[in-house]
C-alpha cells in the first residue's frame, strides 16, 4: 500500500471531515449483511473503519457477495499482489452497477484499497443492499424508492392554466405611492 503523508491544513480538515461521516451502527448493518449472503464471518470481526477496511480491501469477500447476490460468476482472485486486490474491487464496482447500483452511490478503488473514504464504502453497500431488497433478496436500510410516473389529460393540463399559484404573489393594493426612486432630496424649511 502507498504511503500518504498524514496531510496538514486543508488536507487534514478534509481527512478529518470525511472520517466524521463514518457511523459505526451502519457498519454493523453491512457487516450482518454480507456475513448472512455469504454465509461466512468477515475477519476481523470490528466495525471501526480499519477493522472493514482489513476484512474488505482485498476484495474477495465483496465479489463472492455479488456471486451470491445477482448469481453471477465473477472470477476471484487470490493472490495478494496489489493490483490482484484492486482488480477484485474494480470487479465488484462493475457488477454492482450491472445490478442497478447507481455510480453516485458507489465508491472508487481507491477509497476502499487505500481507506481514504471508508463512509463512502459503507454507503455503497448500503445501496446494494437497497436494490437487492428491491429485487426480492434480504436487503439493508429503508425501501428502495420506485418511480411514480403520472399521466394527465389535455383537459386537466388546460384547467391548470389559468390558475396564478401562490407563489407567483398578489398585488392586491399595490400601488408605487411612497416610493422615492428618481425623485430629488426634499429640504424643508419648517
Amino acid at each position: 500500500m502507498a504511503e500518504r503523508p498524514k496531510g496538514y491544513g486543508f488536507t487534514a480538515e478534509v481527512k478529518g471531515k470525511i472520517d466524521g461521516k463514518y457511523d459505526e451502527n451502519l457498519a454493523k448493518e453491512a457487516r450482518e449483511w454480507i456475513e448472512f449472503h455469504v454465509g461466512e464471518p468477515l475477519h476481523p470481526t470490528g466495525n471501526d473503519p480499519e477493522s472493514m477496511h482489513e476484512a474488505l480491501k482485498d476484495g474477495r469477500i465483496l465479489c463472492k457477495l455479488m456471486n451470491c447476490l445477482d448469481g453471477g460468476d465473477i472470477k476471484i482472485n487470490a493472490s495478494n499482489m496489489a493490483f490482484k486486490r484492486m482488480e477484485n474491487i474494480g470487479k465488484f464496482l462493475e457488477a454492482a452497477a450491472a445490478y442497478g447500483v447507481s455510480k453516485t452511490d458507489s465508491f472508487q478503488t481507491v477509497d476502499l484499497y487505500e481507506a481514504t473514504n471508508m463512509p463512502q464504502v459503507i454507503n455503497a453497500l448500503h445501496a446494494l443492499g437497497r436494490k437487492a431488497a428491491s429485487k426480492g433478496k434480504r436487503g439493508i436500510g429503508p425501501k428502495e424508492s420506485q418511480e411514480n410516473k403520472r399521466e394527465f389529460s389535455d383537459e386537466q393540463l388546460r384547467a391548470g392554466e389559468g390558475v396564478i399559484g401562490l407563489q407567483m404573489g398578489t398585488n392586491k393594493g399595490a400601488s408605487q405611492a411612497g416610493q422615492h426612486f428618481g425623485r430629488p432630496r426634499q429640504i424643508r424649511d419648517s
